[in-house]
């Protein structure tokens, strides 16, 4: 039984597509629609637009991370995680009105929603929140074998033509640029528009590092050798289009073709 829906929210459309060979049809809708409330609580929480969300309230000083919900405190811990690990290249805190965890926050939903369909029954998980993808259990085929997913990189100048192929059975793929929203990447370092890269994208076992990392590529660009050969990090493969000259360069276990 396979089962795939466009959930929009977060100002995006989120691809939900989920297979069982144990469930029947209504409990695996039953397991996306949660996947699906779950998407709209985090964009009721996370949302820097809605001035009564926690971050918004964290932000204008009016509520502790300690009195936040237990998925906000995970978010700012991972933030913490994230920035020591780039050695501040993501810092969620150095952003215009203060604490913003949208660089991490995508990726880590994806992340717990693929964990939650898997805990339902779900044997093969694809979440793609919009350039965050979390995969799960391989890609199943109308002749009941499982292959790899195979997923594209877009140029950033031609959204249709894909520049590099990535094949993932189990793990997260974030890719950050100068896409759909242009240049839009603060770098930390010295609060002006990031130039370190024009796309970056991560491989790994966690959708929300991923995210942060694709985020802190797109800020130091080649001087990220500084910290991607990190013990941490051995398990995350990075792939970057150099901002100035077209050129790009990978970094990792999983190089493409």
């Amino acid at each position: 039984m396979r089962l795939e829906r466009l959930v929009e929210t977060w100002g995006t459309v989120i691809v939900v597509d989920a297979t069982s060979s144990g469930l029947d049809r209504a409990s695996l809708e039953s397991a996306v629609d949660d996947v699906e409330k779950f998407f709209f609580d985090v964009d009721r929480d996370f949302s820097t637009f809605k001035s009564d969300s926690q971050v918004s309230r964290i932000r204008r000083g009016e509520l502790k991370i300690e009195d936040a919900s237990d998925y906000v405190q995970q978010v700012w811990a991972l933030c913490e995680f994230s920035r020591e690990l780039t050695l501040g290249a993501f810092d969620p805190w150095k952003a215009e009105g203060g604490f913003d965890p949208s660089g991490l926050v995508k990726g880590w939903a994806a992340e717990v929603a693929a964990q939650m369909l898997v805990e339902a029954g779900c044997t093969n998980v694809l979440i793609n929140a919009s350039g965050d993808i979390v995969l799960r259990g391989g890609q199943p085929t109308d002749n009941g074998e499982i292959k790899a997913w195979n997923i594209g990189i877009a140029s950033p100048d031609d959204t249709e033509k894909f520049v590099k192929i990535f094949d993932v059975a189990d793990g997260s793929v974030a890719t950050s640029g100068d896409y759909e929203k242009g240049a839009h990447i603060i770098d930390p370092h010295t609060g002006l528009i990031a130039i370190g890269a024009r796309s970056a994208t991560v491989i790994g076992p966690d959708g929300a590092i991923c995210d942060a990392l694709a985020t802190a590529l797109m800020v130091d660009g080649v001087d990220a050798q500084k910290w991607i050969g990190r013990p941490e990090l051995n398990k995350y493969s990075f792939w970057t289009i150099n901002r100035h000259d077209e050129t790009s360069w990978a970094f990792g276990p999983n190089k493409g073709y």
